[in-house]
């Protein structure tokens, strides 16, 4: 099959032949089709397959025949974990677009925000961004959606995960209902698919591959090996296997830093990136990578989603994940777009619950291989293949009708509760002096018990006068004879 037979636009067809693009990987074959006509999607494909350009492609040619877009608006908003990603994915539609007269923009954080703002006054037609700084704009008022018609959210399980759950609910709130929603991942969580599709309408479920696999032509080995000679086998590795450019990953911002210092004294160019330094920083960093003035990369997972390298040789976990499908998105940045790869794991015999739960995501047991002087002390158990999670179905709401429950009801902004109004906008908490009865019992005094200053101690306290004070005899006879 080829890209003229999915019904894209002439214009496309010749960015697409100008990128070299002979044919259709199996995610665009399906998903292609499916946003030209309008369709919600839900997309799951391995890391690497061209999901960008399964979602890109057609969004720009529905936007092709659409109106101009208004100041400060934008037409087709993409939603990225990361800012390596954000600035991947845009540079890949600004490719895709370059005959089309159509505007793009990325922003993320870690830069000056007015360059931003100022790009988005004139309007854009795709945004892509982190979903942080987009809500800075929006607060702004330097971004506006009432000429949204499409949503993307790009590695949708991060997005909907714990970590941005709360941004995304934020934004979706902002954003027209009326709209269409692409969600794209190489991985979809069980409790995640419930999410998203309770923000899709009727969506479109496309999976060319199982969900949570890892491509075929990427050799992965493991390497059992003590905790605290890990970074010693790692040097030895490389140099044995006289690899010129390889990704390692690290479970930890110091721990990168750290890594790429030991590397650099060890003879091996490195650098680190992870989310403590700044954009510039990480962009350099990038970039004498892909140019080869580094050999090795040291990341965390913040990079697991953003790298795109083509032909990169070897991914090298020095930490696994402490989420099972990192792991997958990790080993994804090689093996890329049909090329061969390897990935390499350094395992601890503490990490063995980590590996028995991406060996049950991936479902393979994955090959074990020595290391000539790096045999652990502490062996690693071996691991059994068990079968795959059950898909939990999400639970039903609970009926918190305060009638059904029989309790008090909550209205507006006050409750009331025994005679008291409870009031929730912050102003004072004021007892009401017409039923001073409080669970059956009466706070009245005795007439003989002192008062407060400026309180009452029943109903009848305001018609009292107030009481006299006392003056000494002998201080006002001086007060007078003075």
């Amino acid at each position: 099959m080829s890209f003229s037979q999915l019904g894209l636009c002439d214009p496309l067809l010749k960015s697409i032949k100008e990128k070299g693009y002979s044919s259709p990987s199996p995610i665009q074959q399906e998903a292609i089709p499916a946003i030209l006509i309008g369709r919600d999607v839900l997309a799951a494909a391995q890391t690497g397959t061209g999901k960008t350009a399964g979602f890109a492609l057609p969004v720009l040619q529905r936007l092709a025949a659409g109106p101009k877009t208004k100041a400060n608006h934008v037409r087709a908003l993409i939603l990225t974990p990361t800012r390596e990603l954000a600035a991947q994915v845009e540079t890949n539609i600004r490719e895709y677009k370059t005959h089309l007269r159509l505007k793009s923009a990325v922003v993320f954080g870690g830069v000056g925000i007015n360059p931003q703002m100022k790009i988005l006054r004139s309007g854009v037609d795709v945004l892509v961004a982190t979903p942080g700084r987009l809500l800075d704009l929006y607060q702004q008022n330097a971004v506006k959606f009432e000429q949204l018609e499409i949503l993307v959210l790009d590695e949708a399980d991060r997005m909907l995960d714990m970590g941005f759950i709360h941004d995304i609910k934020r934004i979706l709130k902002l954003l027209p209902a009326q709209r269409q929603s692409l969600l794209f991942s190489a991985t979809f969580a069980d409790n995640v698919m419930s999410l998203a599709e309770s923000i899709t309408r009727n969506p479109i479920k496309l999976a060319v591959t199982p969900a949570n696999t890892t491509v075929e032509k990427i050799e992965q080995q493991l390497v059992a090996v003590d905790k605290s000679k890990k970074i010693p086998a790692l040097t030895s590795l490389i140099k044995q296997q006289k690899w010129q450019q390889v990704l390692v990953f690290s479970r930890t911002k110091h721990g990168a830093n750290r890594i790429a210092a030991k590397l650099e004294s060890a003879g091996l160019p490195s650098a680190a990136i992870h989310g403590n330094k700044s954009q510039g920083a990480r962009t350099a960093a990038l970039k004498a990578f892909k140019d080869g003035s580094i050999k090795v990369l040291v990341a965390t997972d913040i990079a697991a989603r953003g790298i795109d390298i083509s032909e990169l040789p070897v991914v090298i976990n020095l930490d696994l994940p402490n989420t099972a499908a990192d792991y997958v998105h990790r080993i994804g940045r090689t093996g890329r777009a049909g090329a061969a790869g390897q990935a390499w794991s350094l395992v601890s015999a503490d990490e063995l619950d980590q590996l028995k739960d991406i060996e049950r995501l991936i479902q393979q047991l994955i090959p074990r291989v020595t290391l000539d002087g790096f045999q652990p002390n502490q062996p690693l158990a071996e691991s059994k293949l068990l079968p795959p999670k059950k898909i939990k179905k999400p639970k039903k709401a609970k009926n918190t009708s305060s009638e059904a429950a029989g309790k008090p009801q909550r209205t507006g902004k006050s409750l009331q509760r025994d005679g008291k109004s409870h009031q929730r906008d912050g102003k004072s908490h004021k007892p009401n002096n017409n039923n001073p009865q409080r669970n059956g019992k009466s706070p009245q005094r005795n007439d003989n018990t002192p008062q407060r200053s400026g309180k009452a101690a029943d109903s009848n306290s305001q018609s009292r006068p107030p009481r006299r004070r006392r003056v000494n005899p002998q201080a006002k006879r001086k007060a007078v004879e003075a």
